[in-house]
């Protein structure tokens, strides 16, 4: 088998999850990603990672077959039909939400319907614990087969007789039209436990049904327009991507799938960013998703009361953790060839000065919905404005996280700008103390470094940092956050810059141009293309702006998933997937055209940018 035919491209899987953990599917009926028992663990099923060595569980017809994945109506819950000559076959993949049903959480559900005719299938599971580093025991039992590594073990229970060779477990069967059997994958605390899989199914759609997003014919919905159902399953690729214990959102569920097929470009993205923040708790508001942004925020808040602002991270394990040393696994040849394969993520422990910027956005957004903070919180809000007022002025590794050197990334500056720009406000709005004086002066002072260092009048845009002519697609927030209003020649400028240099074929937009330290190329990112198409909307372009938003929906997956990346060549999918921040895009971008063509808003205007007030504050 070829290369390239022995991994499905990453844009057609099919995702599931319970809300600790996801798997990724595959039209041939193939679950090919499959950590447990948490999102960040050690794989059990991971031949998207190494077509020979990762590990898969597939069920598909014995025949030649076409096949056709969908979600069944507003769930996560997966359907995979396989049509061959002798008749058709629906596989139903699903995980139990936590906490949600009164079935087992642990326990991978696969039903397999014939429709009409007779079908033969054949179940082939390969089970790889530990990323295939831990020896695997095969072992028969009733009902199935155990299989056992070092920490984990899972069960596979089924009617169909099995075979044990060479550490995979085989079994075929056949079934007519009405027929169902029902394959469970039960994994480590599960084994014994009392299962109705008809409930577990029952209960599992009636959870995604209800917990969605809703409007009714006569709703003002801020979503509403062709995309609506695709905001909608975004909303609930995020849902899944949210830890049902801590709050924390997950970047994505994989790691290492490349942002350059070949080259070395793969990262673990199993963590929560914090500069995610302010986005995310915008969409999830804006969806009436209340509960999960709340859960998210105060998550968020509680790491930030736990230390010192310079000891704060760029991104945590889902629980919190701070230690997530980046290790290679050089025994997996990564997707299609591209190694090497990560888990970790050494970004961790670097310094990123934007993130206080983007957490001050979260706290305002929250705070302009009703949201109070105690006086515990307050002080550690103080304590963060008051350490970007102490190092705005030095470099650091940016919204990107280069590998090639610190350096005085714009952004970052504007994100500083930001952060002191939120705190006067929530100080002053809520009549909290605070040294409005000093966060005023200094606010003046960044705001007039970023005007003069970062803006370069040849060229006529912001560009990444200064002394350079490179661009970059964060220059597109700067209205958006309120650093100067849309109107500005300035901005302006910065849009048409940004269009005849760093997008392609009027959609895809690069992240920026320049040496990061890395060989290689990358896609264009999703959520840059969001971003481009808000500055358009927001400056008064709604028409362009609305048809450059539907032709990038037609990129998205036939299940309405996107990766982080799009190739703007081919239309494949790269870097990880389903991407939480390009879904965030989509969400929000489908919010800022709802708000140009005057829906009403769930709540404040977008992400507490204060749109129609004047970006530049009287003080200054």
């Amino acid at each position: 088998m070829a290369e390239s035919e022995a991994y499905s491209p990453i844009e057609s899987y099919g995702v599931i999850g319970n809300l600790e953990t996801c798997a990724l599917v595959a039209p041939n009926g193939s679950i090919d990603w499959f950590p447990f028992p948490h999102l960040e663990s050690p794989s059990i099923l991971a031949a998207i990672l190494d077509a020979d060595r990762g590990g898969r569980f597939q069920i598909k017809p014995t025949t030649p077959f076409e096949t056709k994945q969908q979600y069944l109506d507003d769930t996560n819950v997966l359907e995979t039909t396989f049509q061959t000559l002798g008749g058709t076959v629906t596989v139903t993949d699903f995980l139990p939400p936590a906490g949600q049903v009164d079935q087992p959480k642990q326990v991978l559900y696969r039903k397999v319907t014939c429709t009409n005719g007779d079908v033969d299938l054949a179940i082939d599971l390969e089970p790889q614990f530990d990323y295939g580093r831990a020896e695997t025991t095969l072992e028969p039992v009733d009902g199935g087969v155990l299989a056992a590594g070092e920490a984990e073990r899972v069960l596979l229970e089924t009617p169909v007789d099995l075979e044990i060779e060479a550490g995979r477990i085989t079994g075929e069967f056949s079934l007519e039209a009405g027929q169902t059997e029902w394959v469970l994958l039960r994994c480590t605390g599960a084994e014994s436990a009392s299962t109705d899989p008809d409930a577990a199914l029952d209960e599992t759609i009636e959870y995604w049904t209800e917990w969605g997003h809703h409007c009714g014919p006569e709703d003002d919905c801020a979503f509403e327009g062709p995309w609506h159902d695709i905001v909608v399953r975004s909303e609930l690729v995020l849902k899944l991507l949210t830890h049902a214990e801590s709050g924390a959102i997950a970047a994505a569920p994989t790691t290492s799938l490349p942002e350059d097929i070949g080259g070395v470009r793969n990262w673990d993205y199993r963590f929560n960013w914090l500069r995610d923040a302010g986005f995310t708790v915008q969409a999830l508001m804006n969806l009436g998703t209340v509960t999960e942004a709340i859960d998210y925020f105060e998550w968020f808040v509680d790491l930030c009361q736990t230390a010192d602002p310079g000891a704060i991270q760029p991104l945590y394990g889902l629980h919190g953790e701070a230690d997530l040393e980046e290790r290679e696994l050089e025994y997996l040849e990564g997707y299609r060839g591209s190694r090497p394969v990560r888990v970790g993520n050494e970004a961790a422990q670097q310094r990123q000065l934007d993130i206080y910027g983007e957490l001050l956005l979260a706290v305002d957004e929250m705070c302009q919905r009703g949201r109070a903070l105690n006086d515990d919180e307050w002080v550690r809000i103080q304590d963060i404005v008051d350490y970007v007022c102490d190092v705005w002025e030095e470099p650091d590794s940016g919204i990107w996280e280069v590998r090639g050197g610190n350096e005085h990334f714009v952004y970052s500056k504007v994100m500083c700008w930001v952060a002191l720009d939120r705190g006067i406000e929530i100080a002053r709005e809520r009549d909290r103390d605070a040294p409005l004086e000093g966060w005023r002066e200094t606010r003046k002072r960044i705001r007039a470094d970023v005007l003069e260092n970062g803006y370069d009048e040849e060229i006529g845009a912001f560009v990444q940092s200064y002394g350079t002519d490179a661009l970059d697609a964060t220059a597109l927030l700067l209205p958006l956050v309120g650093f100067l209003p849309f109107d500005d020649e300035r901005v302006r400028g910065t849009i048409d810059a940004i269009d005849e240099r760093l997008v392609t074929d009027d959609i895809f937009v690069a992240r920026y141009h320049g040496d990061d330290g890395l060989p290689g190329d990358e896609g264009a990112f999703v959520l840059c293309s969001c971003w481009f198409i808000n500055a358009l909307a927001l400056s008064g372009r709604v028409e362009d702006a609305r048809s450059r938003f539907e032709s990038l929906l037609e990129y998205l997956s036939p299940l309405g998933l996107v990766a982080e990346e799009i190739d703007p060549e081919t239309g494949a999918h790269l870097g990880n997937y389903p991407q939480a921040f390009s879904h965030i895009g989509i969400i929000n971008s489908a919010l800022y055209l709802g708000y140009v063509h005057g829906h009403e808003l769930p709540g404040p205007d977008p992400m507490g940018i204060r749109l129609g007030d004047p970006a530049v504050v009287p003080d200054e």
